[in-house]
Parts: C-alpha cells; sequence; structure tokens
C-alpha cells in the first residue's frame, strides 16, 4: 500500500478547491441560471476538486479493485482533468463576451474538441495493454507502450494548450482591471503558468524515455507538488476579489461605525426613538442604525441650527488654513455642538430652515468627517469651554 505521505499532494489542494467551491457556492446558487461565469467558474472548481480526490492513489487502487481492470482510473482521471480544460477555455470565452453567436459557438468548438480527445482517450486506453497496476509512475512506465503512448501524449498536449491559452488570455487582461480583481488574476496567471511547468515536467520525463533514459523522478517526486501548487493558486485566485472585497468592505463599516461613535454620544438623550439592537448584530447592520440614529436626532435638532454659527465657525477655520472639506466638516460639528446647547438649554426653536449635516447624496462621509471633527476639533473643543463643557457628553466621556 501506498505510504500515507503520498496523499498530501492529491488531499490538501483538493480541500483547498472544495474550500473555494464552498465560499462561491451562495453567489453560484443566486446567479446559476441567468449568470454563465458562474457557471462556468462553479464547474472548473469542482472539476478541478474531484481529479486530485480521484487522483489520490488510495482512491486510484479502490477504483481498479471495483472495475477489475488494472489502471482503469488513468482514463477516468484524465477525463475529468480534460472537462476541467474546457472549463477553463470556455471561462475565458465568457469573461470575453462579445456576440452571443460568437460565444455559443466557440463553446460549442471547445466542447466538440475535448468531447473528440475524452473519446481518442478511451479508445487509445481501450487498445493498450497495460497489465501492471502503476498508481504513481504511469505516465513513464507506459511511455514506450503501443497506444498508451499516444494516450499519455494526447492528454499532456490538451492540458497543455488549455493552460497556455488561459494564462495568455488572463495576462493580457491585467491592465485592465484594478484592485482585488486584478489581484486575483495575478494569482491566476500564476497558477496556469505552473500548470504550463506540471506539462513540462511530466513531457520531459516522458521525452527521456523514449530517448533511451531515466528521468522518472520528475514525473513521480516533482509534478505532483507543483500540481499542489497550481490548484493553491487557481483557488485563491477565483475566491480573493469575492472574499476580499467582503472584507474591505466588513473593515470599512466597522471603521465608519467606530467613527461614528463621537456622534451618537453627542446626540445622546435625545428623543430619537430608536430601537435597540441584539447583541450579535452584524457590524453592517449597527452601522445603518448608527447612521438612522444620528439623521433623526440631526432631524430633532433641525430647528435649533443657526447658519450664523456655523457660517462664523466656517471662516474660523479656513482662516485657520483647514483644508475645504475639514473646514466645512469643523463647521458642521460647532454648529451641532451649539445646537444641542440650545436645545438642552430651553431655547426656542428656530424656523427649522438650516441644511441638516451629512444631507444629500455624501451623507455617509460628510457624517463621518463632522465625527473626527467633534471629537479631535480644537475649535469644537474652544466652542465647548466657552458654552459649558460640563454640558456636554464628549466632556464627560471616560
Amino acid at each position: 500500500m501506498t505510504s500515507d505521505k503520498y496523499y498530501i499532494p492529491y488531499l490538501i489542494p483538493a480541500v483547498i478547491l472544495t474550500l473555494a467551491f464552498a465560499i462561491r457556492l451562495p453567489v453560484m446558487m443566486r446567479f446559476w441560471r441567468i449568470d454563465p461565469n458562474v457557471r462556468s467558474v462553479g464547474g472548473l472548481l469542482l472539476l478541478a476538486s474531484a481529479v486530485f480526490y480521484l487522483g489520490r492513489p488510495k482512491t486510484l487502487v479502490l477504483l481498479n479493485s471495483a472495475t477489475g481492470i488494472s489502471n482503469f482510473a488513468a482514463p477516468l482521471v484524465y477525463t475529468l482533468l480534460m472537462m476541467f480544460c474546457a472549463s477553463c477555455l470556455v471561462m475565458i470565452i465568457h469573461w470575453r463576451g462579445g456576440d452571443p453567436r460568437r460565444v455559443r459557438r466557440a463553446t460549442w468548438t471547445i466542447g466538440v474538441f475535448y468531447a473528440a480527445v475524452v473519446a481518442g482517450l478511451w479508445t487509445t486506453f481501450a487498445f493498450a495493454e497495460v497489465p501492471v497496476e502503476r498508481l504513481r509512475d504511469l505516465d513513464t512506465y507506459y511511455a514506450n507502450t503501443p497506444w498508451m503512448r499516444e494516450h499519455i501524449v494526447l492528454y499532456l498536449g490538451a492540458h497543455t494548450t488549455a493552460c497556455a491559452i488561459t494564462a495568455v488570455v488572463t495576462w493580457s487582461w491585467l491592465r485592465e482591471v484594478t484592485g482585488w480583481l486584478r489581484a486575483g488574476l495575478v494569482l491566476l496567471v500564476i497558477g496556469f503558468v505552473l500548470n504550463l511547468c506540471y506539462d513540462t515536467v511530466k513531457l520531459t520525463a516522458v521525452f527521456a524515455r523514449w530517448n533511451g533514459r531515466d528521468l522518472d523522478w520528475l514525473s513521480t517526486y516533482v509534478a505532483p507538488p507543483i500540481a499542489s501548487v497550481c490548484a493553491l493558486f487557481i483557488a485563491v485566485g477565483f475566491i480573493l476579489p469575492h472574499l476580499g472585497q467582503a472584507l474591505q468592505g466588513l473593515c470599512t463599516d466597522y471603521y465608519h461605525y467606530r467613527c461614528l461613535a463621537p456622534f451618537t454620544r453627542e446626540l445622546a438623550g435625545l428623543d430619537t426613538a430608536s430601537m435597540r439592537l441584539p447583541r450579535r448584530s452584524p457590524v453592517s447592520r449597527r452601522l445603518v442604525h448608527r447612521r438612522t440614529q444620528i439623521s433623526d436626532g440631526l432631524l430633532r435638532l433641525q430647528p435649533y441650527l443657526d447658519p450664523g454659527i456655523r457660517e462664523r465657525a466656517l471662516a474660523e477655520a479656513r482662516a485657520r488654513g483647514e483644508a475645504p472639506k475639514r473646514a466645512a466638516a469643523t463647521a458642521e460639528a460647532v454648529a451641532v455642538v451649539a445646537a444641542v446647547a440650545a436645545l438642552r438649554g430651553g431655547a426656542e426653536a428656530g424656523a427649522a430652515d438650516a441644511p441638516v449635516p451629512g444631507a444629500g447624496p455624501a451623507a455617509g462621509p460628510d457624517l463621518v468627517a463632522v465625527a473626527k471633527a467633534l471629537r479631535r476639533s480644537p475649535a469644537v473643543a474652544s466652542f465647548r469651554a466657552r458654552s459649558g463643557p460640563a454640558d456636554h457628553p464628549e466632556s464627560v466621556r471616560p
């Protein structure tokens, strides 16, 4: 029985690819019928993981013994590998887009070509004489065997062609995208280039056999780890754009949530009738809740917002050399502090015609900027000192 250490180059990439498939599964379930890109990526990950699961020596033994045919697992695994190659090319075609008729025609062409390759694999295997079961060195052991020689060259050639096309086309897109998508494409390019290295190593060992030399160690010991690394790069390349954007959004929501804390403390005690959230609510929901609290508080303060105070604070901030956006945030913060003091001091409400801070298309960033000014601006601190610091929540914050 083959040692367990030989399972690692197959099991680790299989698990990683399965994880990538699981991460993308919610998106695939949502858009499976309407987006061919989702179908091609999902099929690619599923086929790639199946190749590694079935390629384990232990699984090969089970397949061969179950059918009673020596080395029957070889064309079966290579068939899945050809389907993976076809999925790569179909994915590239759908990513590139264009005329739907041309896309369908190219997809059918790829399907027919790789179907012919699969038929060739089973035909050559049927005519080949492979009585000795080989779990790890089948390619080199039967490199000079009639029909099996063609079998090996056929699958390696089709795999090399698909990986080369995918790597070149993906590389050409790197200048057209940015951010997480670009990072994912870079990893995909590396993964498919490493696939070409895998094919090169395999073919080198086979060619050496044809020339009477023994380089079997390349195919037996070097190629499987390269395939494992390929799978790692491809799996991460597919999930990085989705996962990276999700993590970036989570971090951004958490950052804004924390930044808005001074604003909510400033408006503490105002009657906004806001609901309390469960303790385990996600950050995105907490952020929406906090923004709603602030918006309700600002609506409550609107009759007490003095445009004159805002204009004087804006002029003073500009005189101090603050940037326009920061000066505007400082002026809004001072106006809010003054309005809170007026409301709590029992002042008479005004005409309610002052604009609410953060209103408009850029409400989110404006609220965050005002919250930062409430916490850090010397102008706000100076206004608090003049109007009585004990009355303001920020001054008594622990």
